[in-house]
């Protein structure tokens, strides 16, 4: 019987339950794991997601069995469940309306925003095409695969809060994902009306931080109504997808801006004033005033390990006048003489914080 070692522990396949096999691999993801091994289970959970697509995956044979299968038609996908999908059709004689339908085996994973041909059938629909992107926002997953996180959208809002605490870190993360993408970033503060003494002077700094930069900031409150018009305006005519840390209020945002979505809102946590997990997939909807939006699950880290250096710095706007502009071509902007950007900083061009938030980001990358 083969054995698997890890370190100096040989453990048979055979005696291996499940509960032991998730509790293993939580211990594995606690402890840094060589690349050797994180390539391992990273290829273990890939044929385990492989083998569930297949089961819900439909080849040429069983697409002749099903019962009064349509002509193809456009669709777009609403929500992906990784097995199957909700298209909504947007040609006659299915137009707005939501068809849970299998994918055709072999067919790319799709993402909320996808546009799709597929066929109507009993029980279940099928996709059997994947339209190109026009723009997609991917991030890498716990194994460093690239996942799309939804397609075709012109507009990314960003949302955070007075609490939990927002972090510039993750902000600019954001926005350099957007950027590379050549997506329009919004950043809106949401919670408005918890704004106090113990907040405002960080709050206003980030807000000051960004209008300096050049970004558009608007400032809301899912609570109280203030700038939901305004936020339905930046909205309006766009497709676009709302990002942020769990608990900023994406949901309730949502809420406020269609009423009929009653998304599930969760509470802070009160031991971390972290927020908890109430969207676990993205979602398509239309507003009322006009405009497609996408709400996403909250997350508290955005990799951008699918970036290049050149990319990344590429994607902090307003460090772009000053490069190439250095005294040596291949100046990593630290500590070198005749560095342009940090003399913009020196000169306040460009603001200390930016410039941390970028060598943190690169340092971050050399250590994945």
């Amino acid at each position: 019987m083969q054995n698997v070692t890890e370190g100096v522990y040989a453990i048979s396949l055979a005696s291996i339950t499940p509960d032991m096999q998730v509790n293993r691999e939580k211990v594995l993801s606690n402890r840094r794991l060589s690349k050797r091994q994180k390539d391992r289970i990273q290829a273990i959970q890939e044929r385990r997601r492989q083998r569930a697509n297949l089961k819900q995956t439909l080849n040429d044979e069983d697409l002749k069995n099903l019962q009064g299968l349509g002509q193809e038609t456009l669709g777009i996908v609403v929500t992906n469940y990784g097995t199957q999908a909700d298209i909504e059709g947007i040609e006659a004689p299915f137009q707005g309306h939501i068809f849970r339908c299998y994918k055709r085996t072999n067919l790319e994973t799709l993402v909320t925003g996808d546009q799709v041909i597929w066929r109507h059938a009993e029980p279940h629909g099928v996709v059997v095409a994947c339209e190109p992107r026009q723009s997609q926002l991917i991030r890498p997953d716990n194994y460093g695969k690239l996942r799309p996180v939804a397609a075709n959208i012109d507009r990314i809002a960003i949302v955070f809060a007075p609490k939990p605490i927002p972090h510039s870190n993750l902000l600019d993360r954001y926005l350099v994902a957007a950027e590379a993408q050549g997506i329009t970033p919004l950043l809106v503060l949401n919670k408005s009306d918890i704004v106090d003494q113990d907040n405002q002077t960080n709050i206003d700094q980030l807000i000051d931080n960004y209008r300096f930069i050049g970004y558009e900031v608007i400032v809301v409150s899912a609570k109280t109504g203030l700038g939901i018009d305004l936020l339905q305006h930046y909205l309006a005519e766009h497709t676009s997808i709302f990002v942020g840390q769990s608990g900023v209020g994406k949901s309730s945002l949502l809420n406020r801006l269609l009423p009929d979505a009653n998304m599930q809102v969760g509470p802070l946590s009160d031991t971390k004033e972290e927020g908890t997990h109430t969207t676990t997939a993205s979602k398509l909807f239309h507003l009322i005033g006009g405009g497609v939006l996408i709400d996403s699950p909250g997350i508290r880290e955005f990799a951008l390990t699918h970036l290049s250096q050149q990319k990344i710095i590429d994607g902090f706007i307003d460090f772009r006048p000053y490069l190439g502009r250095c005294k040596f071509r291949d100046c990593q902007h630290d500590k070198e003489i005749g560095c342009a950007l940090l003399q913009a900083v020196a000169d306040k061009k460009v603001l200390q914080v930016r410039l941390m938030n970028y060598r943190q980001i690169m340092l971050s990358q050399q250590q994945r």
